[in-house]
């Protein structure tokens, strides 16, 4: 990946559109360098069968609303690259408009044979000084006292997350139109999976307890969350509805939830919600213990952040 980080060394001239077209042709060919031979799968062949999507998080560098294309200062990717700056060509130029250096932001990065572009853009902070926030976000932190939200879930009940202290929480946010197999349609089935291993242990089982909180309460009413939770019910839906609740915040709530867990939403077209990640095990003090803002946590994960938090309360 030898030109992608020397790109660390072009952000000298962040308003250069010329840079940025060079630096997104020298990140395409670079990746496909470094993957046409890896077992995760090569950028080359056919789009349909090679292409690849990962969760990105970064901060902007600079903007080239002409070109749609940013330079982004990216996180590290799980098991594809190291933290680096690179130029990204958008899905929607018009994003371009709203995005300013300094921004924070998730997205989804889409890799094909054809090349690669950025979509679902969710800005989770916002840099320019000149422009009053609309919303300030809270990133989780270890040791953070989780805020008693109330829910209504399947059974079209009031839930609050006090009432499960004692136990360990995994939460994390969905909403059931979601077409994106790497966004809601992974976290659902890692809960069902991590449901299914907690279930072979009784007593991880009765100690812990699931919760996947709809963003879109509009729509996610208490029946659909159950139609929905039923799909991914492999025993008796009674049961799973027992150690896994499907719920939303009211309206009139839903913010203050977004925000304090960090979970960006924009509407994109039809029924699609941009959105970033967010997935958090709280100890049975209400307190958070682990945070994962991507989609790169495992089941196994999970579970081993659930043993080592009752190893300790023993």
């Amino acid at each position: 990946m030898v030109l992608a980080r020397r790109l660390k060394h072009a952000t000298r001239r962040p308003g250069s559109a010329g840079w940025l077209a060079m630096a997104f042709g020298c990140l395409f060919i670079s990746l496909c360098g470094c993957h046409t031979s890896s077992k995760q799968g090569a950028v080359g062949g056919s789009p349909a069968s090679s292409q690849k999507q990962y969760a990105v998080r970064g901060r902007v560098i600079s903007v080239d609303q002409k070109d749609g294309v940013i330079a982004l200062d990216t996180e590290e990717i799980p098991g594809f690259m190291e933290a680096m700056t690179m130029a990204y060509t958008l899905q929607d130029p018009s994003v371009a408009s709203e995005l300013h250096p300094g921004d924070k932001i998730t997205a989804q990065l889409q890799i094909t044979g054809q090349g690669a572009v950025l979509s679902q853009v969710v800005i989770i902070q916002q840099a320019n000084l000149n422009v009053l926030p609309r919303v300030r976000y809270h990133v989780p932190q270890p040791g953070d006292v989780v805020p008693d939200f109330k829910l209504r879930n399947q059974s079209n009940r009031e839930i609050s997350l006090h009432q499960f202290r004692g136990k360990v929480l995994v939460l994390t946010f969905i909403y059931t139109r979601c077409p994106f197999p790497e966004y809601c349609l992974r976290m659902s089935r890692n809960f069902a999976q991590l449901d299914q291993m907690l279930a072979k242990d009784p007593k991880l089982y009765a100690k812990t307890h699931l919760l996947s909180i709809s963003f879109d309460p509009k729509y996610d009413t208490p029946a659909v969350l159950r139609s929905y939770g039923g799909t991914y019910a492999d025993r008796n839906t009674k049961e799973i509805f027992q150690h896994w609740d499907f719920a939303a915040p009211s309206q009139a709530h839903l913010a203050s939830v977004l925000q304090w867990f960090d979970v960006g939403v924009t509407s994109g077209s039809g029924t699609v919600q941009n959105h970033s990640l967010s997935t958090a095990v709280v100890g049975p003090d209400g307190k958070i213990r682990a945070w994962y803002p991507t989609n790169t946590w495992t089941p196994q994960q999970i579970l081993q952040d659930v043993q080592q938090i009752l190893a300790k309360e023993k």
